[in-house]
C-alpha cells in the first residue's frame, strides 16, 4: 500500500497509544440517546448532569468509553485514546506539534472522570484526544445482577470516514498503529483497512468514502449469542427499525457483527470473537473488494446507507469539519454500482452468481 501524497513522518516520537478508550458525541435530543444506550443496550451511567451523561462497559475500569453532550449538530466530538504514561502526552504535543496540527491542552481534562489530556485536529481532519490519568470506578465483570441479556463489555474500535486511505494508513503507521487487515483491487486501490494497538483485529479502521466523518463505534459483547439477545430485545421492544445491517459475520476480522443506529443516526456496531494479533510477525490480510464474502462471510449483501452515511466530526471550536470527496473508486460503485461485480469463489464471471442472489448485489433490484 502507498500514499499517493504521504504526510511527513515526524522526527518526534510518537505517544505510546494503548488502545481506543472512549468516543464523545454529540447529541440533540439527551433524553432519547440515554434511554437508548442506558435502557435499551444496557450502559452504566458513571456520572450524568443536565446536558452530558458519561457511560461505560462492564469489563471497564476507568470513568467512561461514551460522552453523550447535548447540542445543536450531531456529530463526533472527540475521539479518545489512553497512553502509557504521563509523559505519552509530551510526546504527543511534539508529534503533532511538527505535523503542523492544531493542539489543545488541559491539564484539568476536557470532561468529568479524566485529568491531563491533549486534544488535536489531527491530519485526517478527525478530534484525536490522549489521556492518561483518569478516576477509577468499579468493574462491573462480576456483577452479573446488573447485567442484562447481551452485556456490552469494553469498547472495541472506531471506524473514521476518509478520502485518501493510504495516506491515513501511513500517519497512522507513524503514531505507532499496525495494519492487520485491508482491502484492495487488482490495480492496487485501497478501498479500507484495519490498524490496531491492542493485540486484536483493530481500534481503529479507515473506510475510503467522502470525510472526515465517524462511520461507528464498536462495543464488544463476550459471545455471539449476546448479539442475538440484543437483537430478540430490539424486536420485543418494537425497535426493530433501529437495525441497520446484520446479524452476521465478517469476512474481514472473523467477528460477529450487528449494526445499530442511535436516535440522531449515529452508527453502532455490536461486535465479538475476533482474533488475536499481538506477534510482530502477525501477517496482514488482503481482500479482494470484489469478493462478497469480505464484509459479510455468509455473503449477504451490504446496505447502501452502510457505505453512505456516517456522522459528521467537529473541530476544536465545536464547529462540523467541511467533508472532503473521495476521489477514487469507491466500494459500493464498483461492488454493488450499476456495473458493479461481486463474486463468490475467485475466478467466478459476473453471472455466475445464481439469478435469485444477482439482483441482491445490484442498486434498483432491491424490494
Amino acid at each position: 500500500m502507498r500514499a499517493a501524497d504521504p504526510l511527513p513522518t515526524p522526527s518526534a516520537p510518537p505517544p505510546d497509544v494503548l488502545r481506543a478508550a472512549s468516543v464523545e458525541l454529540v447529541v440533540t435530543d439527551l433524553a432519547a440517546s440515554r434511554h437508548f444506550y442506558v435502557d435499551v443496550l444496557g450502559l452504566v451511567v458513571t456520572a450524568e448532569d443536565v446536558r452530558t451523561v458519561h457511560l461505560r462497559t462492564f469489563d471497564e475500569f476507568i470513568h467512561h468509553n461514551l460522552v453523550l453532550r447535548q447540542g445543536p449538530v450531531a456529530a463526533a466530538a472527540a475521539l479518545s485514546f489512553r497512553v502509557r504514561t504521563p509523559a505519552d502526552l509530551d510526546r504527543a504535543v511534539a508529534f503533532y506539534d511538527e505535523l503542523g496540527c492544531r493542539v489543545d491542552r488541559r491539564r484539568e481534562g476536557f470532561t468529568a472522570g479524566v485529568g491531563d489530556s491533549v486534544r488535536v485536529q489531527d491530519p485526517l481532519g478527525f478530534p484525536y484526544e490522549f489521556f492518561h490519568d483518569v478516576e477509577h470506578v468499579d468493574r462491573l465483570s462480576w456483577r452479573y445482577d446488573l447485567q442484562p441479556p447481551g452485556p456490552l463489555m469494553r469498547l472495541d474500535h472506531v471506524n473514521q470516514v476518509t478520502p485518501d486511505v493510504p495516506r491515513g494508513v501511513r500517519y497512522l503507521e507513524d503514531l505507532g498503529f499496525r495494519v492487520t487487515e485491508d482491502i484492495q483491487d487488482e490495480g492496487g486501490t485501497t478501498y479500507a483497512a484495519w490498524l490496531r494497538r491492542k493485540p486484536t483485529v483493530h481500534d481503529v479502521a479507515l473506510t475510503g468514502g467522502n470525510g472526515p466523518r465517524l462511520h461507528h463505534v464498536a462495543f464488544a459483547t463476550h459471545e455471539k449469542h449476546d448479539v442475538l439477545a440484543i437483537c430478540d430485545r430490539l424486536g420485543a421492544l418494537r425497535l426493530s427499525d433501529r437495525i441497520e445491517r446484520g446479524p452476521g459475520r465478517h469476512g474481514v476480522s472473523n467477528a460477529f457483527y450487528l449494526y445499530l443506529r442511535d436516535p440522531d443516526g449515529h452508527r453502532v456496531e455490536i461486535y465479538t470473537q475476533d482474533y488475536y494479533t499481538g506477534d510482530p510477525d502477525n501477517p496482514v490480510v488482503t481482500w479482494d473488494v470484489h469478493d462478497n464474502q469480505r464484509r459479510d462471510w455468509w455473503g449477504n449483501p451490504v446496505v447502501p446507507s452502510w457505505y453512505t452515511e456516517a456522522s459528521l466530526v467537529l473541530d476544536l471550536d465545536g464547529n462540523p469539519q467541511p467533508v472532503l470527496e473521495r476521489t477514487e473508486a469507491r466500494e459500493l460503485e464498483v461492488t454493488i454500482g450499476a456495473d458493479g461485480f461481486s463474486y463468490t469463489r475467485p475466478g467466478d464471471a459476473a453471472d455466475e452468481l445464481p439469478s435469485w442472489k444477482q439482483g441482491e448485489y445490484k442498486l434498483g433490484h432491491q424490494v
